[in-house]
C-alpha cells in the first residue's frame, strides 16, 4: 500500500501540533491560578494558599517541560516537513519566533527555577514577583504565537518580492485583522481548561479521602472561574465568527455546511455533510438561525461552500470539530453554573456533584484539540489564507520516511501523554498531612526575614 507523503506529513504535523498544545493550555492558564493563590497567601498570611501554590507548582512544572520539548519538535517539523513556507515566509515567520524565546520563553524559564526551588533562598516578596512574571512570560508567548497563527489566517503587511513574502507594517503583521480575536479565545480557552484542570483534580482529592487544608479552595477557585469564563467565551466566539464570515468566509461555510449562497440561512444542528452530492443527509435546522447568529441579521447573506469550488476546507471534519467545541462549551457552562449553585448552597461536598467536577477534569483539553482542528483544517487548502497553499510548500520526502517518523512519533507521544496522567494522578492520591502538622512546620522553618519555607509535600 502507498501512501501519500503530503497526507503523512499533514498528519505528522496534526499529531505533533495536537499533543504539543494540551501543555501550553494549561500552563497559560494554571500561572495565573498560581499567582492568585502566592497573592492570597501575602495578603491574608493564610497558609493554605502556600500549600495549594506548592502542591500545583509542582504540576505546573511537569507540564511547562513537556510543552518546551513538544514546541522544539514542532518547531522543527517547518524545516524539515514544509521548508517552501520559510523559504517564501520566513522573513515574517521567522522574527515572530524569535521574539517568542526572547520575551516568553527566557522570561519562564529563569523565574520558574525561583518558584521550585527559591523557597529557602529569597524572601516572599521576591518569590511573588517571580510567580508575575513567570505568569507574563506564558502569556507573551501565547501573543507572539497567535500573532503568527492568526496573519496566516488573515495575512496583512507584507509584498511579495521575486516569490518572497517582506515586511511592509510589522504594525500590520503582528495586529491583523483575526488576531485581537484568536488571542482572546486562546486566553479564555487555557483560563477554562485551567480552571476545570485544578477544580476536578481537587474533587478527585475530596471523593478519595486524601484531601488538604487548601483542597476546598482550590476547587472553589476553578469552578467560580469556570462560571464567569464559560459565558464570556462564549460571547467571545460571536465576535470571532463574526470576524470569521468577513476575512474567511469559506471556513466559515464548512463549519455550518452550507452549500449554496443564500439569505435568511438555516443554522445546522446536526446533520451529515456529503461533498459528492453536495448537501447535508439527515439535517436537523433552525430556519434563518444561521443568519442570525453568524451575521447578526435574519436575512442576512451567507456564501455558501459551491462558490469556493476547489479552495475551501474538507467539510466534515470542520463541520464535525466545531459541534465538538461547542458542545463541550455548553457543558462546561452548566456544570460550572450548577456546581456554584453547590457550593453556595453548602451541598458540593455530595457525590454527584464530586463526580460530575472530576469528571471534568480534562474538558477543556477536548474543546481546545476541537477549535483548533476548525481553525487549522478550515484554513486548507492555504497555509497562508490565500496566498500559499499547503501543497507548494511540503518538502519532498519519501512515504516510507514519512510513515515510519509518523509512527515513531505516536508512539512516543502515546507513553509521554500516559506517563504525564499517570504522575498527575500518583500526586493527587498522595494523602495530605495534617494542618496542625503543616502549621508547626511551617513556624519550625521560618527564616529570618519572616518568609514560611514549610514542605510542599502533601499540601493541597
Amino acid at each position: 500500500m502507498t501512501f501519500d507523503p503530503f497526507v503523512l506529513a499533514r498528519i505528522q504535523f496534526a499529531a505533533n501540533i495536537s499533543f504539543h498544545i494540551l501543555f501550553p493550555t494549561i500552563t497559560i492558564g494554571l500561572c495565573w491560578i498560581l499567582l492568585y493563590f502566592r497573592t492570597r497567601f501575602t495578603l491574608s498570611g493564610d497558609k493554605d494558599w502556600e500549600y495549594a501554590y506548592f502542591f500545583w507548582v509542582k504540576v505546573f512544572a511537569l507540564t511547562f517541560a513537556l510543552g518546551v520539548v513538544t514546541g522544539i519538535t514542532m518547531s522543527f517539523q517547518f524545516g524539515t516537513n514544509w521548508p517552501g513556507f520559510m523559504e517564501t515566509a520566513g522573513n515574517i515567520a521567522g522574527p515572530l519566533l524569535g521574539y517568542e524565546v526572547l520575551t516568553a520563553f527566557f522570561l519562564e524559564a529563569s523565574f520558574l527555577g525561583i518558584m521550585l526551588f527559591g523557597k529557602n533562598r529569597v524572601s516572599n516578596r521576591v518569590h511573588l514577583l517571580s510567580s508575575a512574571l513567570v505568569a507574563l512570560g506564558t502569556t507573551f508567548s501565547a501573543f507572539w504565537i497567535l500573532s503568527l497563527n492568526s496573519w496566516m489566517q488573515t495575512p496583512t503587511g507584507y509584498t511579495i518580492e521575486n516569490g518572497v513574502m517582506m515586511v511592509e507594517s510589522w504594525w500590520a503583521i503582528i495586529f491583523n485583522p483575526s488576531f485581537p480575536y484568536r488571542f482572546t479565545h486562546m486566553l479564555i480557552a487555557c483560563l477554562l481548561t485551567s480552571a476545570f484542570f485544578v477544580a476536578g483534580i481537587s474533587a478527585l482529592r475530596v471523593r478519595h479521602n486524601v484531601d488538604g487544608p487548601a483542597t476546598w479552595k482550590v476547587l472553589r477557585t476553578g469552578i467560580y472561574m469556570a462560571a464567569i469564563l464559560a459565558p464570556l467565551q462564549i460571547f467571545v466566539g460571536d465576535l470571532h465568527g463574526v470576524n470569521t464570515l468577513e476575512h474567511q468566509p469559506a471556513k466559515l461555510a464548512a463549519i455550518e455546511a452550507i452549500w449554496e449562497t443564500e439569505r435568511g440561512a438555516e443554522l445546522t444542528l446536526f446533520g451529515f455533510p456529503d461533498e459528492e452530492t453536495r448537501t447535508t443527509r439527515f439535517k436537523i435546522a433552525i430556519p434563518k438561525a444561521g443568519s442570525l447568529i453568524l451575521s447578526h441579521d435574519l436575512n442576512g447573506e451567507i456564501r455558501g461552500l459551491n462558490e469556493f469550488e476547489g479552495l475551501h476546507p474538507p467539510v466534515s471534519p470542520v463541520f464535525w470539530a466545531f459541534r465538538v467545541m461547542v458542545g463541550v462549551g455548553l457543558l462546561m457552562l452548566f456544570v460550572a453554573w450548577s456546581a456554584s449553585y453547590m457550593l453556595w448552597r453548602g451541598k458540593a461536598d455530595r457525590p454527584l456533584p464530586l463526580r460530575m467536577i472530576s469528571l471534568m477534569t480534562y474538558s477543556g483539553w477536548i474543546a481546545v484539540l476541537a477549535g483548533w482542528y476548525v481553525t487549522e483544517i478550515g484554513r486548507q487548502p492555504w497555509i497562508v489564507y490565500g496566498v500559499l497553499r499547503t501543497e507548494e510548500v511540503v518538502a519532498e520526502h519519501g512515504s516510507g520516511m514519512m510513515l515510519t517518523t509518523l509512527i515513531a512519533y505516536l508512539c512516543l507521544y502515546a507513553f509521554l501523554f500516559f506517563s504525564y496522567l499517570k504522575t498527575i494522578h500518583y500526586l493527587a492520591s498522595k494523602p495530605a498531612r495534617s494542618l496542625s502538622t503543616l502549621q508547626q512546620q511551617a513556624q519550625e522553618s521560618q527564616t529570618s526575614d519572616g518568609s514560611f519555607t514549610a514542605s510542599p509535600q502533601g499540601g493541597e
